[in-house]
């Protein structure tokens, strides 16, 4: 069984950086698509970043792209989501997901995943 668990969410300013991890456990990072989404208050949940285990299959939304820079660690079986130029928009809680059946190819999709972590808060105010 797939477990994930998100971290690195907070507080902090608009044109500020966090980086999110996403910690998996009971699989292989290279076995996994990865996906972050996120919900703000109010609103749907929303594809920010996915990766799969190829070269290559790597995509943004367009609400983050040449923002927000997704990479993966296999020896640490973790995934990062680094978050640049944060913007008030930007908050909401979000999720890492992880997807076995097609592990090559990713996707911004929600029924594409089948494993998900509780989520972290990314908060982004002065």
């Amino acid at each position: 069984q797939v477990q994930i668990v998100e971290s690195g969410g907070g507080l902090v300013q608009p044109g500020g950086s966090l980086t999110l991890s996403c910690y998996v456990s009971g699989s292989t990072l290279d076995e996994l698509a990865i996906g972050w989404f996120r919900q703000a208050p109010g609103k749907e949940r929303e594809g920010v970043s996915c990766s799969g285990n190829g070269d290559g299959y790597t995509f943004y939304s367009d609400s983050v792209k040449a923002r927000f820079t997704i990479s993966r660690d296999n020896a640490k079986n973790t995934v990062y989501l680094q978050m640049n130029s944060l913007k008030p928009e930007d908050t909401a809680v979000y999720y890492c997901a992880a997807d076995q059946s097609y592990p090559q190819i990713a996707s911004l999709r929600e029924d594409r995943y089948d494993y998900w972590g509780p989520g972290t808060q990314v908060t982004v105010s002065s």
